[in-house]
């Protein structure tokens, strides 16, 4: 059980007036370290009738200024009957600048209601559990 980290590369974009990585972009990063750690990973691959993002939170723990990449650890933090929690842990250095979540819910096939997940499913969510990630 444990995270994995996934180097994201930073857009000119995603700074602010000040040289400082814009809160909403945040957000997108998030979404990006997600996607390619899903990818990545093929026993989180397969989920029939796919997933959506029900909420999403994020706490912002220090400044954090446009450089070349950060690092995004990704991990799972909770697995419930209908969802699970994906936890993001941004770092600058050694420096843990947001940590934020995102509950995804497995929709049926029908493409527009939820589902249960399957004990296949929550094995599979159970081996990318998130361990306490440094700094935080």
């Amino acid at each position: 059980m444990s995270h994995t980290d996934i180097t994201v590369a930073l857009r000119w974009s995603d700074q602010d007036a000040n040289g400082h990585l814009n809160n909403a972009r945040i957000v997108t990063l998030m979404e990006e370290a997600r996607v390619r750690w899903t990818r990545a990973q093929p026993e989180l691959a397969g989920f029939r009738g796919g997933i959506v993002v029900a909420s999403l939170s994020v706490d912002y723990l220090a400044q954090a200024d446009y450089r070349p990449e950060m690092v995004v650890a990704v991990g799972i933090e909770r697995i419930g009957t209908k969802s699970f929690t994906v936890r993001h842990v941004g770092y600058q250095g050694d420096t843990a600048v947001f940590d934020g979540r995102a509950v995804i819910v497995p929709m049926a096939e029908d493409g527009r209601s939820s589902r249960a997940l399957t004990d296949a499913e929550r094995g599979r969510l159970e081996a990318s559990r998130f361990i306490q990630a440094p700094g935080t």
